[in-house]
């Protein structure tokens, strides 16, 4: 009897897929595809395009497989080629940066604020919050997590978890507006 995707150690996994191997290959992809669609369809509803993004990140993995050398998790170096992935299909398709949800309590922005950032510029206006901040809203916005996993991973209460994904969002919002200014 053949063990399930998640009962194969990563090591192992990533050893096959080297060696050309197609269960390995399988194997690793089966074990990472629900978390990684979770995080997809954060971004797209559509289960077309979801698969699409997911199939093309998943091809991308296996082709850098052998630059990943066990350093950090298997499963966020994987999280980033898929996020690469679903990046490029958004900047392929609409040019613009229209995925990210900004709270609709905050103050209203001028209109056309975010058709003029890219996604590069939103990343680096996220990596201008706080580092806690910052940590919450790519784990919650970008790797899909939920409040109680993110709780849970990096030790801290769901309501801190709540808190942070706000304050990155209205950071978020003001770095935005300054970034109009400068730029409109």
């Amino acid at each position: 009897m053949r063990l399930k995707p998640e009962q194969y150690s990563d090591r192992d996994l990533v050893e096959g897929c080297l060696k050309n191997d197609r269960f390995s290959q399988e194997m690793l992809y089966r074990k990472y595809v629900p978390a990684m669609m979770r995080m997809i369809q954060r971004y797209t509803q559509d289960r077309e395009v979801g698969m699409d993004i997911l199939n093309t990140g998943f091809l991308r993995v296996f082709k850098k497989l052998d630059t990943f050398a066990f350093s950090g998790s298997l499963e966020g170096w994987i999280r980033r080629l898929i996020f690469h992935s679903l990046s490029d299909y958004f900047k392929k398709h609409s040019r613009q940066v229209y995925f990210l949800e900004l709270e609709d309590r905050d103050a209203p922005m001028k209109e056309g604020a975010l058709d003029k950032l890219y996604f590069e510029d939103i990343l680096k206006l996220v990596d201008m919050l706080p580092n806690a901040t910052r940590e919450v809203f790519y784990l919650y916005a970008i790797e899909g997590y939920t409040h109680v996993e993110i709780a849970q991973k990096i030790n801290i209460s769901v309501g801190t978890s709540k808190w942070h994904l706000s304050n990155a969002r209205k950071k978020l919002k003001q770095l935005i507006r300054t970034h109009y200014n400068h730029a409109g």
